[in-house]
């Protein structure tokens, strides 16, 4: 159940922020191929970037990925939090009846680390989904899938079931890193709040403000790990299905730091923030409340 009430929570938040998810991907992208002379900024920022998408691509256009975004977060978040959930039920990320920093850290990496590996295959198809625009405004590699299970067919097809797990060493320390930052930060404002008596101790507002400190903690951490597991998902391969731009996780780091600087790595931060922002918050706060509800009502 912990893994259902999980998924469910983070499906819900996904719905609200998927656009948001779009335009990141977008920016992300965009300044990828820049040495090769193609380069044109089409995205200024995120708000200008959310208006240009829908206008060129139409409103259908900024809730591109949605079917393999709401599968990503339940079949992902569903281990990861879940995973996390039975982790903290069973008492492993307490010291003398307190959260523990270092521990509840080790099982948030720990549980992005399952979510990640689990959740790969769908979220490389989700990224050649929400990448896919009209040419005037499209930036980086652009896949020709008619949805998500002719993605899934068509890479299968040309490259083995490997293939569906191409990127994935970008994923596992974006996730990890991820799930880490939040979780521990979460937990324990979580438990700070309650000490503080703000709210009453049983109130929705605790996990909010908890959901929003854990926000802020998330999208620092995480930007540069996503930006790199954006390009590494979506880059073209060869007939091998090796990458024809990046070799892995470390290369295309140290390409895109060489190329366009510190900020290059933290492209489309807003965009992040104004997505993975309201996503943690939203999924921390229904994950935490359908766990009381089912554990009031069991």
């Amino acid at each position: 159940m912990d893994f259902i009430l999980s998924g469910v929570a983070a499906c819900g938040a996904c719905v609200f922020t998927n656009p948001l998810e779009v335009v990141k991907t977008r920016m992300q992208l965009q300044g990828e191929l820049k040495s090769r002379g193609s380069y044109q900024v089409y995205y200024r920022n995120v708000f200008h970037a959310f208006y240009t998408i829908g206008k060129v691509d139409g409103l259908t256009g900024l809730q591109k990925g949605l079917v393999p975004g709401l599968l990503y977060q339940f079949f992902m978040n569903g281990v990861r939090l879940g995973s996390y959930a039975i982790i903290e039920s069973a008492g492993y990320i307490h010291t003398n009846g307190r959260v523990s920093t270092v521990k509840s850290t080790v099982a948030g990496a720990v549980a992005g680390v399952v979510g990640a590996v689990m959740g790969s295959p769908i979220y490389l198809v989700k990224t050649h989904l929400q990448s896919q625009s009209t040419s005037s405004i499209a930036v980086g590699h652009q896949y020709k899938h008619r949805g998500m299970f002719h993605a899934l067919a068509a890479i299968h097809k040309e490259h083995g079931i490997l293939g569906l797990w191409r990127g994935s060493s970008a994923a596992v320390p974006r996730v990890s890193v991820g799930s880490a930052a939040q979780l521990s930060t979460f937990s324990a404002c979580k438990e700070f709040i309650t000490d503080l008596q703000v709210f009453s101790e049983n109130s929705w507002l605790v996990a909010l403000s908890a959901g929003m400190v854990s926000s802020v903690v998330v999208v620092l951490a995480m930007t540069p790990f996503d930006v790199v597991s954006t390009r590494l998902y979506n880059q073209p391969v060869d007939h091998l299905g090796k990458g024809k731009l990046y070799q892995g996780f470390s290369d295309c780091f140290s390409k895109t730091l060489k190329k366009e600087g510190l900020f290059g790595l933290y492209k489309g931060l807003g965009a992040s923030y104004f997505r993975l922002g309201p996503h943690t918050i939203l999924s921390l706060l229904f994950w935490n409340e359908l766990r009381k509800f089912y554990q009031l009502y069991s």
